[in-house]
Parts: structure tokens; C-alpha cells; sequence
């Protein structure tokens, strides 16, 4: 008897042209790890809330999903909302109470527990998860990631069979991103619980999943262990824009075994330990990165377009310092990428430069003339009507060719008439990147404008962004995504306690660091000088 089973689902949204899910089938035993991947829209959200009958979205349903052999919605509704969590993409979106003791003891409370054994088990958990510094915290005082392991343990804390997550590192830093995934791992091997998991970030997930399930167009391509998903997609990428969100490890040396450079054809190392060992076999060439460096022409503008002096920023008199002495230039025709952890203020430092929020001191500086418009971390923000044209039309300023080429640029032409919120997160994100983009603003800002995109969407952003630059309209992102900001920013800064600590150009800027870098330069920087990007060291390999 499979432990979750979806036989032949299908499924549509009310009006929907298409199904977002078409005759899904597949099984997943106790205590298994299934890592669901595929590009954005292709219908993962939807698969991972059917699994949850108090998340399954009203529309039209075929087939049936079984849970330990009893049909799903037939399931006792306390054996469902306790033996099957959930984890959704936004930290605040599942966070009810006001102190992290509290939400900790929030499910256990409305299991009726006694007194005693949710003291037991708040305590065992915090101790798990080591939340002891910040277990009597306010919840609205906690960084992004810390919120994130909040909800895992608030949902472990209730004793689940099942645990399903939809992108749940999608809005954390780096850092945060690994503790997070390396947690949900030590759940899987020490607690037992199977573990249901869509993701983006494939550099972890890959090393510790037991298969993967690869979706198209509301479709199962394959369901296959990593390394056989990894080979399946490098003799089919055409199949999946998901194939560039691979491992760093899998894309390299799946490209240098195409170049008959790498003679292992059955195998491909995952992690970047087995990465660097391979590429010890590997001849390669010192200087390829530096060559390729001397060919990538300056940007040559000193046009400052927006400036920030010695910026500081509190939220409230008795609240601490977000920013301090924050000095931030922008250049015409640049795209700079600012990173930093969770709660670092770098979303709190776009409102000041937007204007959103005024710094109790310092300067913001803005040349004479220029608009700007800016993305915020939450798409929903800039949503007022009831369908994307609409939202495209508003921003067109009712030009309907420029709408209708926005929403074909975006992939969301199928879509144009949905409500905004009925959207993905891709989705969503894609819309309100239209929307920005639609002003014709002389500067934007953006907050984590890859969120929820998969690879290929990423790169047709990119390119898009790179003609906005080569237009001279500048951009000042914030982003967790470091191979993005390697391969497209023309500067990277690090925000941290408050100021912009080191920028530079993203070569120097990534080259030595342990962890805010890349998995290219994690596995060759050592022998390959400045190597950031796979395709650097696939370069400079070949002879």
C-alpha cells in the first residue's frame, strides 16, 4: 500500500482554457524524500495543495488521491490537518500569533492537548531547531529565515506523517536558505517523515532527495533519482527550461561529457565536493576567465542617477538601527545587485531611496528629471484589478500593443484575463515585473524580482534588463540569487549591519568568499582564476 498515491488526477481552475494538472500518477512511499521540479506555471502549487484537502483550490477534479490507501478527501479532518503539514513560500503568510512561544504552542493548543505535554513538546522543539535565543521573541521582530524555521516547527511540532513544501526558500537569503533545506533533511533521515518538496534551489535538494518528480504543461515527464533526472535533462534539455536551475556540479561536467571532456558518460557529481575531485581529471586553462575578462567592455558612464549619504533609518524611537551611514551610488545605464542576509534592511533601504519611508538623517539624491518605479517584495502589492490586462493596460497607459507584447514577452498571454491573485507565485511575479516595466520609468528598483522564476524565465529577464541598461536605464536589484547577480550585474554590493560593507565588480566581488558565492566558483575557483559562472568553467577547459 502506497503512503500517498495520485491516480490519474487532472485538474482545472473555473474557467481555465487548459488543465493545470493532466492525468498526474505516481506514488510516494513512508518516509520518502520527492523533490517536485519543473518551470514556473507548469502547475506545482496546485499539485502540492490537492495533496492537502484544506488547501485544495475549488475547481474542476478527475481521478483520485489516496492517503495510506483511504481516499484523501475522505480522510478524518483532524488525521488531515495534523498528520499532514504544510509549509507554504511566504514566512508571514503563516504566522498567526504575536510571540515565537506562542505560535509553537498555537496547533497544539487547538489539538487540546494537556497542559503539560505542549510544554513538553514547545520545548522539545525549540530545542530542536535552536530557537533558544529568540524562542521569547516577537514574531514581527524576526529575520525571514527565522520566521521560515518558526512555521517548520510549528508544523512538526503537531507530529505529521506527510510534510509538503512549496518553495519555502524561495524569499530567504543564502545562508538562511541551506540551514533551512539542511533541516528539513535532519526531519526526513532522524524523524522519519516523508517529505514533499518543490524547490528552485536544486544545489541542495539534489544531493539529499530520493527522487525527483519533473513537470511540463500540468504533466509528469519522469520520475527518476536525481542523477538519473540530471541525465535524463542533459540529453533532453529542450524538455525543461528546469535543466539550467540544475546543480553547478551536473551542469558542468554534463557539458564537458557532451565535449567528450569528461569520459565518465553514466555519471555526474552532484555535490561540490565530487565536483572538485572530478575536476582535478580535467585539464584546464589558468588564465581563460582573466582572457575573457579583458574582452568584457567598461560601462565607461560616471553619471551618478541616484545617491544616498550617510543614511540612517529606525522604524520607531525605541526600535534599532536598521540602516547606519548607508552610502549608495547608482550609475546611468548600470545594473547593481544588492545582497545581504535576511533582515539586513536591504528591501527597508529601496523604501527610503523610493521615498516610501524618510531616514531620520542623511541625503538621497536623485538627477534632475528622471522617474523612477520600483518592484516591492510582495507582487501583490501593485495588484488593483480584477485581471492581468487590466493591471497591463493601467501601466501601458491604454496602449493595448504594448500590453499584449508585455504579456507574450512574460509567458502570460494564457493568462491575461485570470485575477491576479489566482496567478502562481511565477506568475505573479512575472505580472508585477510587467507592470514595473510597462512605466518606462528612468530608474527602477526591484526586490527580488527572480522570486519564483525558473531558470529559463530568469534568462529571459536578464536579457531584457540588459537592453533596459544598454538603453541607460539603471536598476538597483535586491536579490538572494547569487548566480544571477554573477552572470548579469554590472556591480554587486554586501549590505550588512546596516551599510554597504564591499562592492565591486561581481568577478572580484565573488572570487575567495566561502558562502555568498557561487556553486561555479565554490568547485574551480582554486585552479581556475575568478571563475563565477558554469559557463566560465566550461570555457576554460576546452583546449
Amino acid at each position: 500500500m502506497a503512503f500517498l498515491q495520485f491516480e490519474s488526477v487532472s485538474f482545472a481552475y473555473p474557467d481555465a482554457e487548459k488543465r493545470a494538472l493532466d492525468r498526474i500518477s505516481f506514488t510516494m512511499d513512508e518516509g520518502e524524500y520527492l523533490v517536485l521540479c519543473g518551470e514556473s506555471g507548469c502547475g506545482k502549487t496546485t499539485l502540492l495543495r490537492m495533496a492537502k484537502p484544506e488547501m485544495t483550490p475549488a475547481g474542476a477534479k478527475e481521478g483520485q488521491i489516496y492517503y495510506k490507501g483511504t481516499v484523501l478527501n475522505e480522510l478524518d479532518q483532524e488525521i488531515s490537518a495534523w498528520k499532514i503539514g504544510f509549509v507554504q513560500q511566504n514566512p508571514d503568510n503563516q504566522i498567526v500569533t504575536d510571540y515565537v512561544w506562542h505560535e509553537l504552542a498555537f496547533g497544539l493548543e487547538n489539538m487540546a492537548l494537556p497542559t503539560e505535554t505542549i510544554r513538553r513538546r514547545v520545548s522539545e522543539m525549540a530545542s530542536f531547531f535552536g530557537m533558544e535565543t529568540w524562542f521569547r521573541k516577537k514574531t514581527c521582530e524576526l529575520s525571514g529565515g527565522q520566521k521560515q524555521m518558526l512555521n517548520l516547527a510549528s508544523v512538526i511540532a503537531m507530529g505529521p506523517e506527510l510534510l509538503i513544501l512549496d518553495e519555502p526558500t524561495s524569499m530567504l537569503d543564502p545562508l538562511a536558505a541551506s540551514n533551512f533545506l539542511q533541516m528539513v533533511r535532519r526531519i526526513n533521515r532522524e524523524l522519519g517523515i516523508a517529505v514533499l518538496l518543490c524547490e528552485q534551489r536544486l544545489e541542495e535538494v539534489f544531493q539529499t532527495a530520493d527522487r525527483v518528480i519533473l513537470m511540463k504543461d500540468g504533466k509528469v515527464l519522469s520520475t527518476e533519482t536525481p542523477k538519473k533526472t540530471a541525465l535524463y535533462l542533459q540529453k533532453h534539455p529542450e524538455n525543461s527550461n528546469i535543466y539550467y536551475s540544475l546543480p553547478g556540479a551536473v551542469r558542468i561536467f554534463g557539458a564537458l561529457q557532451e565535449k567528450n571532456l569528461y569520459p565518465n558518460e553514466e555519471s555526474v557529481p552532484l555535490n561540490i565536493r565530487d565536483a572538485r575531485n572530478a575536476l582535478k581529471k580535467v585539464e584546464v586553462r589558468q588564465d581563460a576567465v582573466v582572457q575573457r575578462l579583458s574582452e568584457i567592455s567598461e560601462k565607461g558612464s560616471c553619471e551618478q542617477v541616484l545617491q544616498a549619504k550617510e543614511l540612517y533609518f529606525r522604524y520607531g524611537k525605541e526600535s534599532p538601527e536598521i540602516l547606519r551611514d548607508l552610502n549608495i551610488k547608482l550609475y546611468k545605464g548600470e545594473m547593481f545587485a544588492l545582497l545581504g542576509g535576511n533582515g539586513a534592511g536591504k528591501s527597508t533601504a529601496l523604501k527610503n531611496l523610493m521615498g516610501i519611508v524618510k531616514p531620520q538623517h542623511g541625503k538621497i539624491k536623485k538627477a534632475k528629471g528622471l522617474t523612477m518605479a520600483m518592484l516591492p517584495q510582495s507582487p501583490q502589492a501593485l495588484f488593483h484589478y480584477d485581471t492581468v490586462w487590466e493591471e497591463f493596460l493601467e501601466s501601458a497607459e491604454n496602449v493595448e500593443k504594448k500590453a499584449h507584447e508585455m504579456a507574450e514577452f512574460l509567458g502570460l498571454e494564457k493568462k491575461i484575463f485570470s485575477h491576479p491573485y489566482d496567478l502562481s507565485g511565477g506568475e505573479m511575479e512575472r505580472a508585477a515585473i510587467g507592470k514595473l516595466l510597462l512605466q518606462d520609468a528612468d530608474i527602477l528598483l526591484m526586490d527580488e524580482p527572480t522570486k519564483g522564476l525558473d531558470a529559463g524565465l530568469k534568462r529571459k529577464l536578464a536579457e531584457l534588463l540588459k537592453k533596459l541598461t544598454e538603453n541607460q536605464i539603471s536598476i538597483l536589484m535586491v536579490t538572494h540569487d547569487l548566480e544571477f547577480a554573477a552572470c548579469y550585474a554590472d556591480r554587486c554590493g554586501l549590505l550588512f549591519d546596516g551599510q554597504v560593507i564591499s562592492e565591486d565588480e561581481p568577478h572580484r566581488f565573488f572570487s575567495g568568499n566561502r558562502f555568498y558565492t557561487t556553486a561555479a566558483n565554490q568547485i574551480a575557483g582554486d585552479r581556475i582564476t575568478q571563475a563565477i559562472t558554469c559557463e566560465e568553467v566550461i570555457r576554460a577547459c576546452q583546449k
